[in-house]
């Protein structure tokens, strides 16, 4: 968890952590934390909250919500003691995120903010670890946090109960509409303990119609919290966007990288056969890259986020699996390669730099296959994009492409890769 430096992060609001009233154990946390001053939305959920009151917040991913979630949810159990009658698989709390890099994420902080409450802490996700995480609900957890699909998985076979849920809360509620996941959130929803017997906490990017009729369906009378300064983008994120007919794309790319020298970078692409051909095409032209798609194996996936945070390879080519969820410091620029087909995932992308106030660059390409999306993009994010110039000097002359990686690419092609298509939501459903 990257800690807040009261002196030099503007972004932070005036109210203090230690003008709330804490359990000493959720006080020692945030210390080890090295938070000191709230975020804008800690700042206007966590007075909310801390009063047991649901909440519905705004919020982009980088401004503090998981934080402003998980105080208030060790806040109420620690206050609140669970009834003298629960079993040992009856958990107190969930915490449902959309993706599994972002429940490990959020486990991640818990860990940190929760190490001195005696709480114990679940974490189920798809991909990996079967028995070994339904063995920890068996055993028993305080707050179990994790994806739909694993989850409901483990209650249908009764390894958990969830009758005397104290908390619970809704990370990334736009995402889960659009991962196909509403039918299975309103299953759990629906078999918890009523919202008039429990606190709820419920943050999006943004607060739609559909977004505020769930909340209204399954919390008690949330109160509405947004920043005044709120916007879709991050503010300190500076965006250009280009316009290369398809060849000059690849040139574009790298004429760019070479002129920036961007320290840490994703590059975002549309399909999963775009993003073993830039791989190939960037490491021959001595680029150390990666990529991050949804067959990825989860382990694999760890490790590859581990070494890009280490600086062992200087850039990320990702699918829209992985544009939400993912906390990576200090990445300086994001280039969308391929447009995204919505605004909100065009914000999704963008948001992986530029994260806790600090400054970041995305770079966009509206070429002759994405170009038509930029509109419904602007639209969505409330501004015109403005438009950089392609000096001829940018288009770099690329050396060919990793001719081993074209080879491994085919090879897996002839034996059934379908890479090409973009995942649907069942199938991006299959790997959360």
């Amino acid at each position: 968890m990257k800690s807040q430096d009261p002196m030099t992060d503007t972004h932070l609001s005036d109210t203090s952590f230690s003008q709330f009233d804490l359990p000493d154990s959720v006080r020692q946390g945030i210390e080890d934390a090295g938070f000191s001053r709230c975020t804008p939305i800690q700042a206007l959920a966590l007075p909310i909250a801390l009063k047991g009151h649901d909440v519905a917040g705004q919020a982009q991913t980088g401004t503090g919500k998981t934080a402003a979630f998980l105080i208030a949810a060790f806040n109420r159990l620690l206050r609140d003691p669970a009834p003298a009658e629960r079993k040992q698989n009856q958990i107190r709390a969930l915490i449902l995120a959309p993706t599994r890099e972002l429940a490990i994420q959020i486990h991640k902080d818990a860990v940190t903010l929760g190490a001195h409450t005696g709480l114990k802490l679940g974490l189920a996700y798809g991909g990996t670890d079967y028995d070994k995480q339904r063995q920890q609900l068996v055993d028993g957890v305080d707050i179990l946090i994790g994806t739909p699909g694993r989850i409901i998985d483990y209650f249908k076979q009764k390894v958990f109960d969830m009758r005397v849920v104290q908390v619970m809360v809704l990370d990334e509620a736009d995402r889960m509409f659009d991962l196909g996941f509403i039918k299975d959130i309103r299953f759990l929803l629906r078999r918890m303990t009523p919202p008039t017997e429990r606190q709820s906490m419920l943050f999006s990017a943004t607060l739609s119609h559909r977004v505020m009729e769930l909340a209204y369906e399954h919390m008690n009378n949330p109160e509405k919290v947004q920043t005044r300064d709120e916007q879709v983008t991050a503010q300190r994120v500076r965006q250009v966007v280009y316009y290369p007919a398809n060849p000059e794309k690849i040139p574009l790319l790298l004429g760019l990288m070479k002129r920036i020298g961007p320290s840490r970078s994703m590059v975002f692409v549309n399909t999963k056969h775009m993003a073993d051909k830039l791989e190939a095409w960037l490491k021959g032209n001595d680029i150390k890259v990666a990529v991050l798609s949804g067959d990825v194996p989860q382990q694999k996936r760890q490790r590859l986020l581990k070494q890009f945070e280490n600086d062992e390879f200087q850039v990320l080519v990702a699918t829209d699996v992985a544009a939400r969820g993912l906390h990576i410091p200090d990445v300086s620029h994001v280039f969308n390669f391929d447009l995204p087909q919505s605004g909100e995932d065009y914000v999704h992308r963008i948001g992986r730099t530029g994260r806790a106030g600090a400054e970041g660059d995305a770079v966009s390409f509206a070429c002759e296959d994405s170009a038509f999306y930029l509109p419904e993009i602007e639209q969505y994010i409330g501004f015109k994009i403005e438009a950089g110039a392609i000096d001829p000097e940018l288009l770099v002359k690329p050396a060919p492409p990793a001719k081993r990686e074209i080879r491994e690419r085919l090879g897996a092609q002839n034996r059934g890769d379908r890479g090409g298509k973009r995942a649907s939501p069942r199938r991006r459903r299959e790997h959360t």
